[in-house]
């Protein structure tokens, strides 16, 4: 499992995990034993429609002769992209297997190697406690937790725990005896700030940003108030997803690392670049009246 504080070159992030994953594979995998008794060896990539991450699958995976890889995201995004990215002479059988990973979409004890990365800090909604005026996690002001109050941050930390034990439960059912799961999240360091990550700052321009258009008369107040990112997401520390791990008896943790414990940011802060980056990736509409 492991813990990767998000930044803005996920490509870079995901090519320094591959040759760890690859070691963790070799590591916990009795390949001779698995290709033995069985000659098909499944893997999954969870929420990978998108082909940078349907491509990062480590070498250690063509260590198995024979195998079928199963991709998966939801039902609305394209696997036609992935597919086509996917190399022509690859070795081992593809799918795609649309739907959420927090329902059983694979019959049980199916699967050998689990693998997700950069798609479980996507949090299944927004906390109900932010749009309640009269909870202490009123969002008043914010549109996310980052820089928020305790009980705001909590309120985050509660809904990625539930979800995540969704999964693992769900997950518990698909793997097969013997079988491993590796993840890639987004993560926080013991000692950095929610706020001093590069999605805190993303996120706390961006509610800066709103608030002058309450103050020009573009967007209302209430407006403002009831509005939470729908792209939640939630950065845990590796303490917390010990934690929610060994709560599960039918998960133990191999190995959790944080691969980049130095993201806390000194010095200026290129904002426009650190927009620009999610823009190319959602379309030029993306803020466009952020900038002045």
């Amino acid at each position: 499992m492991r813990s990767t504080p998000r930044t803005p070159n996920t490509r870079e992030a995901l090519n320094v995990a591959k040759e760890m994953i690859s070691d963790a594979i070799v590591e916990n995998l009795d390949i001779k034993s698995l290709t033995a008794t069985s000659r098909t060896i499944r893997i999954v990539d969870l929420g990978c429609s998108h082909p940078l991450k349907g491509n990062t699958i480590p070498r250690a995976y063509h260590l198995i002769s024979l195998n079928s890889k199963w991709f998966n995201d939801h039902v609305s995004n394209d696997f036609n992209t992935l597919f086509a990215s996917l190399p022509p002479d690859r070795k081992y059988f593809v799918a795609g297997v649309p739907g959420s990973f927090y329902e059983q979409l694979f019959p049980s004890s199916s699967l050998r190697v689990v693998h997700s990365s950069y798609a479980l800090h996507w949090l299944s909604k927004v906390p109900e406690q932010l749009l309640d005026k009269n909870s202490p996690s009123w969002n008043k002001g914010r549109i996310h937790y980052a820089g928020a109050s305790d009980d705001v941050v909590s309120a985050y930390a509660a809904q990625f725990e539930k979800d995540f034990e969704i999964f693992l439960n769900v997950k518990s059912k698909e793997i097969t005896g013997g079988g491993m799961m590796i993840l890639i999240v987004p993560g926080l360091p013991e000692d950095i700030h929610h706020a001093k990550l590069p999605t805190g700052i993303l996120f706390n321009f961006l509610g800066s940003s709103l608030v002058e258009m309450v103050n020009a008369g573009i967007v209302s107040e209430p407006q403002l108030d009831l509005f939470n990112l729908p792209i939640s997401i939630y950065a845990p520390s590796p303490k917390e997803m010990t934690k929610l791990v060994e709560k599960k008896w039918c998960f133990s943790i191999e190995k959790m690392e944080v691969t980049d414990p130095r993201l806390k940011i000194d010095g200026p802060i290129n904002l426009q670049a650190l927009i620009m980056q999610p823009k190319s990736r959602h379309g030029r509409s993306f803020c466009p009246t952020l900038w002045t």
